[in-house]
């Protein structure tokens, strides 16, 4: 093959190979374009976002401190378990309370209550500062008004307020002591296990599910609930007083509709926190004194919810449930 040929061959081949090195940069490039607009679009979505909940929430506030200025109605949720931590903490709720009792803007203020229970401790520093801020502030009246469920500290809550409401179909009452555990001795046998508890104290060990009952123990922990028990039908009768009617059944742990509930006296009419507001207070304006995170805690929560919602429909989940 001659030279000429040669230098053609390998122009040629020079050629080719520079026109895939061209495409493959020009293909880079464009990868390169294409994630810059991408991050480029999700950062202006996460801007027009935030903007969209700051307004949000910028107007709320403008809308609650132009009413907040005028007589209202306060508004103090009570809303799941009644627990440390949670939303129903008595931190949270003596701390709305508190606000609603020191404005003098406030006609009435209402505790909504939608709970099932929970801390006896929690409810009863509850139920104590009600008694302590109406004391207080004794032209400021406090409504309890029971929504779905106001059971067990959920009504241990309400004993407090000067009257009670709730729907026809709520659930009340539940004035009772509960503690459950489990007992494992029989399954431990049968697996062949070998339990070792050590303990520095005789009682230390008490209730363990993993060593068969004693009879002392179990006595123990009926007095202990006896005594929780007593101190809740104590708080009744004093917030309810010749209002409860004379049934023994109402201290049994039992539960009622909101209409049985009546005819008990354990509330003192029919109606929800609008009705209240409006026909009781004679102040219909409602403002949420309930303790809220703060606005970027509020704006991730909202921001986590919308993300989460649009990830479930592009992968087709919301039609069906993952068990």
């Amino acid at each position: 093959m001659s030279d000429e040929q040669n230098n053609q061959d390998s122009s040629a081949q020079q050629w080719q190979q520079d026109v895939i090195n061209r495409l493959a940069f020009a293909a880079l490039n464009e990868q390169k374009k294409s994630r810059r607009w991408k991050i480029f679009f999700v950062l202006l979505f996460l801007s027009y976002l935030f903007l969209v909940y700051f307004t949000a929430f910028v107007n709320t506030d403008s809308a609650r401190a132009s009413l907040i200025s005028k007589k209202h109605t306060a508004l103090v949720e009570v809303n799941g378990v009644i627990a440390d931590g949670e939303s129903a903490s008595a931190d949270n709720i003596v701390t709305g309370l508190r606000n609603a009792f020191k404005n003098e803007k406030v006609s009435g203020i209402i505790l909504r209550i939608n709970s099932p229970g929970g801390s006896p401790v929690q409810a009863g520093y509850v139920n104590d500062e009600i008694n302590r801020l109406r004391e207080q502030y004794p032209e400021t009246r406090v409504y309890a008004v029971i929504s779905d469920i106001g059971a067990s500290g959920g009504y241990y809550i309400a004993a407090a307020a000067d009257e009670i409401y709730a729907d026809k179909a709520s659930l009340v009452g539940s004035i009772g002591v509960i503690m459950n555990s489990f007992g494992f001795t029989e399954a431990i046998d049968k697996l062949g296990v070998e339990r070792r508890l050590y303990t520095a104290g005789e009682n230390k060990g008490f209730l363990d599910p993993f060593s068969p009952e004693k009879q002392e123990d179990v006595q123990h922990v009926k007095k202990m609930l006896t005594n929780i028990h007593q101190q809740f039908i104590d708080t009744v009768k004093k917030g309810r007083g010749d209002r409860l009617a004379d049934d023994p059944k109402l201290f049994s742990g039992l539960i009622w509709t909101g209409e049985e509930s009546l005819e008990l006296g354990l509330i003192d009419g029919l109606g929800s926190s609008s009705y209240v507001a409006r026909e009781i207070i004679k102040a219909e304006n409602i403002v949420d004194y309930t303790p809220q995170p703060d606005f970027f805690e509020r704006f991730t929560r909202q921001l986590g919810a919308a993300m989460a919602g649009t990830m479930s429909k592009t992968l087709g989940l919301e039609k069906g449930t993952i068990r």
